[in-house]
């Protein structure tokens, strides 16, 4: 019951930003699919959230940090979603401040979760770690800067990609892939292989709004709608669904399923 309370307290405090604003934001108007897809994914995150934060109590003690970082980066995103959706409501302009607030909160928190799994199975060297972080905050630090107007936006996508690319060189050939193989159980070495996957494929889908938001010389409101549906998407499986990811092994494992 407590930590229902607990739940629901972090869930109701995710959205006073948007009720402290709420008398002053224009309306969600049934054509803007873009502030309705900003809805509809805080509203997904929230309930993430409070489902990652009851489940810790279901799961083994070395699984519950894991799970603690999957809710807290939904709950952060959560927050920054309210913020970000009332600035496109109000302005029709793209949150990017927020947006890569929020990112670099949550993506190095995500990328943490491999040192997190390979924790749980007495694998992990503060090697991977460092590696992953700095890559991952380089690599946000890049698009920001390109998204921001300060740099070009060719030279920072460049950048951003080569980053990305260290990331997934250190989960497919570096020294994180090697913690995970050998006798680890199957219920992580599937986790560690579907997470890796969305690192691979679910990342890809933001360099894509990135490229369709600035990059193909398109009408510029246009352009920003789909940059921002795009994101948004992006958002959904790369936290939700990762987290999803952590708390199915993590039962398993818990269950001796």
């Amino acid at each position: 019951m407590v930590r229902f309370r607990v739940a629901s307290a972090l869930a109701l405090m995710a959205l006073l930003p948007s009720m402290a604003s709420a008398q002053a934001a224009k309306t969600l108007e049934p054509s803007d699919f873009v502030g309705i897809s900003f809805w509809l994914i805080s509203m997904a995150l929230v309930a993430a959230t409070a489902f990652f934060f009851l489940e810790t109590q279901r799961v083994a003690g070395k699984w519950k940090t894991s799970l603690t970082v999957s809710g807290l980066v939904t709950l952060v995103a959560a927050t920054h979603y309210f913020y970000m959706r009332e600035v496109w409501i109000a302005t029709g302009s793209t949150p990017t401040v927020y947006r890569y607030i929020d990112w670099l909160i949550t993506v190095p928190l995500l990328i943490t979760e491999f040192h997190l799994i390979l924790s749980a199975i007495g694998r992990a060297s503060s090697g991977i770690f460092w590696r992953l972080i700095g890559s991952t905050t380089a690599m946000l630090v890049a698009g920001y800067v390109g998204e921001a107007g300060y740099v070009g936006v060719w030279p920072a996508f460049i950048v951003s990609m080569l980053f990305w690319i260290a990331v997934l060189y250190e989960i497919f050939m570096g020294e994180a892939s090697k913690a995970a193989a050998g006798d680890a159980p199957a219920s992580v070495q599937s986790a560690y292989k579907t997470m890796r996957l969305i690192v691979t494929f679910g990342w890809a889908v933001y360099p894509i709004g990135y490229f369709m938001g600035y990059l193909t010389g398109g009408n510029p409101a246009d352009s920003m709608g789909m940059l921002n549906i795009v994101y948004n998407f992006a958002d959904v499986v790369n936290k939700i669904a990762f987290g999803v990811i952590i708390w199915s092994v993590a039962v398993s494992e818990t269950e001796g399923k």
